[in-house]
């Protein structure tokens, strides 16, 4: 659902932006609050936001039923697993307030929460990069166990080979997509840091669809494996 809501306010914003491609982009106020690109995106990307005030629970339950990892797991995976979750964990909370701000709801500014989300975010997708990153590690030494030396005896039938390969793509893919997310979310971020605030729409709109398929095709072949 999520993919999908996310994908299709990215085309949203492209689309809007050749429509608008003579008006100036400088219209607005700070670039991690204004949603560029023409009336629907804003309007899905507000809807996304209110979905959102009901995820802390699904998400808590999600934190503690991987606590601190499998004993079995390599330790470096396990923290930045860890650390990713409670990243994501304190995400909502300052995302809600943020939201409540700007609705009128609470008496706060809502730009230093709205910021603080953003950095939030931002810091997941670089733990769960790094993470991924680990893995393919990890996954690479399990290969060449099992190919052998420069890959004299490779087998793409033999059934290991055949699962950490499909394990290495997924984590490709999950790199590609965190690292699309994350050039977005750095761009959200207050003026002055690295890129932020300098991307044009259509440059947001096309990492944001990078993303939104690798996690549709991503779920889509997750659950074809589990269908087999």
């Amino acid at each position: 659902r999520t993919a999908v809501e996310k994908g299709t306010c990215d085309v949203f914003l492209i689309r809007g932006v050749a429509l608008s491609v003579r008006r100036s982009p400088r219209a607005g106020t700070c670039p991690w609050r204004r949603r560029q690109g023409g009336g629907r995106a804003p309007a899905l990307s507000q809807c996304r936001t209110v979905l959102r005030l009901f995820d802390d629970l699904a998400m808590l339950c999600h934190s503690r039923g991987y606590g601190l990892g499998p004993k079995d797991e390599d330790a470096a995976v396990r923290a930045l697993s860890v650390l990713a979750n409670v990243a994501d964990q304190l995400y909502y909370p300052c995302e809600h307030v943020a939201w409540a701000a700007d609705a009128g709801v609470l008496r706060a500014s809502s730009r230093a929460w709205w910021a603080l989300s953003t950095a939030l975010w931002a810091l997941s997708l670089l733990l769960g990069i790094l993470r991924s990153l680990r893995v393919l590690l990890q996954l690479r030494r399990k290969l060449k166990q099992h190919t052998g030396y420069m890959g004299a005896a490779l087998n793409y039938h033999y059934s290991p080979n055949i699962k950490l390969r499909a394990q290495v793509k997924a984590e490709v893919l999950s790199v590609v997509s965190s690292l699309a997310d994350l050039c977005n979310a750095v761009h959200w971020l207050p003026p002055g840091f690295l890129w932020a605030g300098r991307f044009p729409p259509w440059l947001v709109g096309l990492f944001g669809t990078v993303s939104s398929l690798i996690s549709i095709y991503q779920a889509s072949a997750g659950r074809n494996s589990e269908a087999v």
